[in-house]
């Protein structure tokens, strides 16, 4: 079993080595770990993993690999549920007939008027109801419920993707501009939106002038130089992070690395379900240190070519209200921060993780797509190919 657990740390990419592998089994000899998976963890991790980059692939291998461990019987077997799984206990789960049944608020207006007479009228926490903030009720203030127009209020995550607006301050995580690419596709793809052009230093030799020109000097070696080949074409990324996104971060983190590769000129930044007054380059810093959506019009100039990627998928309120962001006040609603963009990059498009055939499901795709003038592409080879060719 332990060689298991080496081998397949190997498979995984974890660069374990054969000293280290024997270094935990002299230490396991030598009853470190005693009899406890814990400690033996612990230890495990210790002795093969050297750098904490690799602690994810650890757990998922060590997972797999002691999953059929049985817990010892008797007292030792024990222990407290934890919190966190009788809050859960309390969280609202409702049929579809029973969703369908529940009334949204009425308008954008109506919503947050509301909740400012909720919060002034409110003295105590609630579960459960329709008209108080709290949790596992239909109302549409609070978590852990459901109501089909909502303001989200101390939940961890998402659960039903319906909320206008969240009411905490949410971290999300950079794409990996490193992550290894799965399949060569996706380059190939973006090979299509290629214009080549030789800028910079002459550090390359050019053969073939070199040979003309010995061949005239009469033999005399005379080497001539070129600047090196780069992709001309220059590109502006705009990236959708977190809430729903999240369930699209590896195809992101594809087409993220493979325009790195091709493209020299390429500027990325995040955004959040819908372009607003702002961006941001790391998302550590998204609420210290955010970009105006300004600022990038007068720096990139119009022969930037345009990728927006995102799911669209977000409250109708977020693209046509001002004051329609689900995280903060935005003074011009995001179809006029939208429309703004294209104006200065026409040569622009749209990339959709989710598969085409659920679009129309959406109301919020259908503007987006709408505002996109149809240019918009299900992140897909075949929807990457036709993007390039839009673009090219």
């Amino acid at each position: 079993m332990f060689a298991n657990l080496f081998l397949e740390l190997k498979d995984a990419g974890v660069p374990a080595s054969l000293s280290e592998y024997l270094d935990l089994l002299h230490a396991t000899d030598a009853g470190v770990a005693g009899y406890s998976v814990d400690d033996f963890y612990f230890l495990a991790r210790t002795a093969l993993v050297k750098d904490e980059r690799h602690f994810d692939k650890f757990d998922r291998v060590f997972g797999h690999v002691f999953r059929d461990l049985e817990r010892p019987e008797g007292d030792e077997a024990t222990a407290e549920i934890p919190e966190e799984w009788l809050r859960r206990m309390a969280e609202l789960n409702l049929t579809e007939e029973e969703k369908e049944a529940i009334e949204s608020m009425g308008g954008w207006e109506k919503l947050m008027e509301t909740l400012k007479e909720r919060l002034e009228e409110q003295k105590k926490r609630h579960q459960g109801g329709s008209k108080w903030i709290g949790t596992a009720g239909t109302s549409p203030y609070g978590a852990y419920g459901y109501n089909p127009e909502g303001v989200r209020i101390g939940q961890d995550g998402n659960r039903n993707f319906s909320a206008v607006k969240v009411w905490d301050k949410r971290e999300f995580k950079d794409l990996d501009g490193e992550k290894e690419i799965g399949t060569r596709n996706i380059k190939v793809a973006l090979r299509r939106l290629r214009r080549f052009a030789r800028e910079g230093a002459a550090d390359e030799l050019d053969l073939d002038d070199t040979i003309r020109s010995t061949a005239r000097n009469a033999g005399w070696l005379d080497l001539k130089m070129v600047p090196e080949r780069h992709n001309a074409v220059k590109l502006l990324l705009l990236l959708d992070i977190g809430g729903s996104m999240d369930w699209h971060i590896r195809a992101c983190e594809e087409l993220f690395s493979a325009a790195r590769s091709e493209f020299k000129h390429l500027e990325a930044w995040y955004f959040h379900n819908c372009l607003y007054e702002s961006v941001w380059r790391e998302n550590v810093r998204q609420h210290r240190e955010k970009t105006p959506t300004w600022d990038l019009l007068h720096t990139y100039p119009s022969d930037y070519k345009l990728v927006l990627v995102g799911d669209a998928s977000m409250s109708p309120y977020e693209i046509a209200m001002p004051g329609g962001s689900i995280e903060h006040f935005n003074e011009e609603a995001g179809d006029v921060w939208l429309r703004r963009v294209l104006q200065v990059y026409p040569n622009a498009v749209w990339l959709n993780p989710v598969p085409e055939e659920r679009w129309r499901y959406t109301g919020s795709i259908g503007m987006i797509r709408e505002i996109m003038e149809g240019r918009m592409y299900p992140l897909t080879l075949e929807g990457l190919d036709d993007a390039m060719r839009e673009l090219s």
